[in-house]
């Protein structure tokens, strides 16, 4: 057996990756799935069709390895966090759609939870504010509007889980109801300190205990894929939310390290070890990940919109062709001409939590072209990171050197570099990107002794080092400038 399968499923993508013995990548298959806005704040995924991408994407990347599935030691599972499905335990049917980590429907709901001072009781017990970014306001809204969900419930036959949970159902045939320590930590139900489902919070959000999974550790021989699916049983032997596997995959194993994922979103974890830092500037305490029984905590900033801004510049404003583009357009102007484009698409996550916020452009000029909010949008996404880590700095009382960085936008070198020099930090790129994957590669591999304690912490290989270059005088009115744009879009005007 000399391979690990990785299984990322993501907000817009599902992706399968086979890794060796020397963590490096053999094969790979990707797949887009279908997203849905039924309404203005709804965003919504098809969990059967998730799950079919994420199986075909398995099945390819076998194929493009020219192995089969007796040669894979185990496979790992990361996923998109706090994504909701229910789904009918005796079917195997989801009973709705994925009620996605962006989605706003609740917004109302959250905001009547926090006029009635819920606020500071829900953090102490989850390290998370009230928002709609986490998953029992989305569980509660299901229970409460789709016909039949609470006679379900009730019954004992309706399950809840996140993509993890839903993944790892049907790769074991219905015979696995799991999550890992990381992900429950982000359902807003979880007591990160007892490491238990709260009972009072099940209370407060009216959501029946039975739902849901049976919480372990992130690197665990859970169980087996169903022999039909690839040909024969595989193990299945890791699971981590998608942030704090990234986190896993570079290697941030001590208190203070720190690393940034530049996917749909962007998301900066500082490991914290095992201390529980409680946040006054807007972050998130999780957990990181719970090994042979301990749990590892961590710092998290969350920003909302990252690679989905490029995103929209493709599908939305159809302004690129395709997200590589945008490095060769952005260098291709000198400056971005005062332009900042904050891309609040889904409201403003860390250390801001402005749900009413909206996306705005300013700055605009008859000068000003489709290479200037191109460039403007890969700048919004290193001005949001040092929101981040400013916020971060000043609850760990730890001033990062070094900021190590992954995900599909970490290999454009203009915003690497811009990102270095707005931080005034050195920026590091490892040569292997798919530290999500990696992550949960590496947590799958050491359940089952694929790889050794020492290989799993042996020194990551750089591909990049980028140093800050910027003049301070520079810097700082650039940011001043990202301040004043983000103050436009906040608080902004809800027209029913």
């Amino acid at each position: 057996m000399n391979y690990i399968l990785a299984l990322d499923q993501g907000t817009s993508s599902s992706r399968a990756l086979l890794f060796d013995k020397k963590k490096s990548v053999i094969a790979s298959a990707q797949q887009e799935f279908s997203q849905y806005y039924p309404k203005t704040g709804y965003v919504e995924h098809d969990p059967e069709e998730i799950w079919q991408s994420q199986y075909q994407t398995a099945l390819r990347a076998i194929q493009n390895a020219g192995i089969s599935a007796s040669e894979i030691a185990a496979v790992g599972i990361t996923n998109q966090r706090e994504t909701s499905v229910l789904w009918n335990k005796i079917t195997g049917k989801p009973i709705y759609n994925a009620i996605v980590w962006q989605d706003q429907r609740t917004q109302s709901y959250c905001e009547s939870m926090r006029l009635q001072g819920l606020e500071e009781r829900i953090h102490a017990i989850t390290g998370l504010p009230i928002d709609t970014y986490f998953s029992a306001t989305k569980i509660r809204w299901t229970l409460d509007n789709v016909p039949f969900a609470r006679a379900l419930a009730d019954e004992g036959n309706l399950l809840f889980g996140t993509i993890d949970t839903w993944l790892i159902w049907k790769l074991s045939g219905g015979k696995l109801h799991l999550t890992d320590y990381s992900n429950a930590s982000r359902t807003m139900l979880f007591n990160i300190k007892k490491c238990v489902w709260d009972e009072s919070l099940l209370d407060l959000f009216d959501i029946p205990k039975s739902i849901l999974p049976e919480v372990v550790d992130s690197s665990k021989l859970y169980g087996y894929t169903s022999a039909e699916l690839f040909g024969q049983e595989i193990p299945i032997a890791g699971m981590a939310g998608d942030q704090q596997a990234a986190l896993f995959g570079q290697r941030c194993f001590d208190a203070g390290e720190a690393k940034n994922t530049y996917g749909t979103g962007c998301f900066m974890l500082m490991n914290t070890g095992k201390e529980r830092v409680k946040s006054d500037s807007g972050l998130l305490t999780t957990i990181a990940w719970g090994l042979d029984g301990e749990i590892t905590y961590a710092l998290e900033g969350s920003v909302f919109i990252a690679g989905a801004a490029v995103k929209w510049l493709r599908d939305g404003l159809k302004i690129i062709k395709s997200a590589g583009d945008t490095e060769l357009i952005a260098s291709s102007v000198e400056s971005s001409e005062g332009v900042y484009l904050v891309p609040a698409f889904s409201g403003l996550g860390t250390p801001y939590w402005d749900m009413t916020a909206k996306g705005t452009i300013t700055g605009i000029t008859q000068g000003i072209t489709d290479k200037h909010i191109v460039r403007a949008t890969l700048e919004s996404l290193a001005y949001q990171t040092r929101d981040v880590l400013e916020a971060m700095a000043l609850d760990s009382r730890i001033e990062l050197k070094e900021l190590n960085v992954d995900g599909g936008a970490s290999a454009n070198n203009f915003l690497m570099q811009f990102q270095a020099d707005i931080l005034n930090t050195n920026v590091i790129r490892p040569e292997i990107i798919e530290t999500t994957a990696l992550g949960a590669a590496l947590l799958a591999g050491l359940a089952v002794g694929f790889w050794s304690r020492e290989e799993i912490y042996d020194m990551r290989r750089i591909d990049r080092i980028f140093q800050p270059n910027m003049p301070e005088k520079q810097r700082d009115a650039l940011y001043e400038g990202w301040l004043d744009a983000l103050k436009r879009s906040m608080n902004y005007p809800t027209h029913d």
